[in-house]
Parts: structure tokens; sequence; C-alpha cells
């Protein structure tokens, strides 16, 4: 009998901290990120820190000014909120015990 299992990463890091990397390299400022985009500065701050989501408008931006195409964007938000599903999900559900589901007979 083969198990076959997936492993995910429990550690979720917000889209953010990539984009912090990206103006950090190409010296942009905050301030100047969110004037670039006609965004406003609190808005851009709550992405940073991953308390907003990333919009595929702010991707299609992200794309023009760095260069990154927007499905990397998004696909890093879509990969930061469902860690954040599976964490909740894993602290709230009582799963059974593996050793058991394995000596369960047969259907």
């Amino acid at each position: 009998m083969e198990i076959e299992t997936e492993i995910y990463s429990d550690l979720a890091i917000p889209p953010g901290e990539y984009l912090e990397e990206v103006i950090g390299e190409l010296k942009i400022t905050k301030k100047e990120l969110a004037q670039r985009m006609n965004c406003p500065a609190s808005k851009l701050n709550a992405v940073f820190k991953g308390k907003k989501a990333i919009t595929p408008d702010m991707a299609l931006q992200f794309e023009k000014i760095f260069g990154v195409p927007a499905h990397v964007w998004i696909g890093l938000e879509s990969e930061y909120r469902l860690t954040l599903a599976r964490q909740k999900t894993f602290h709230t559900t009582t799963y059974p015990d593996v050793q058991t589901q394995l000596n369960a007979p047969a259907f």
C-alpha cells in the first residue's frame, strides 16, 4: 500500500515581504511607490504587513513598475492566504489518529 503525502509549509509569508525586497533593490521608498501607484500610503502599508490583499489591479501596477508579472504577485498573495487558512483549519480541527485510520477495516 502506497501512501502519498503532500507537505505544506506552515510559514505564512506576506507578499509584502517580497515587495519590500524589490523596492529595496530598486532603492524606491514606500512613499514613492504609493505616489507612483496613486495609492494611499496607509493602504500600501497594510499590503506590506499582510493585512490587505494584493488586488489584481495592484498586481498589474507592480508588473508595470517592477517588471514582475502580475500573476506572480497574485500567486504570492493566494499562497499566503491559503497558508493562513490552513493554519486556522489545523488549529480548529481535530484529526483522527493516523494509526487508527491505517488499522480501520477496508470497505
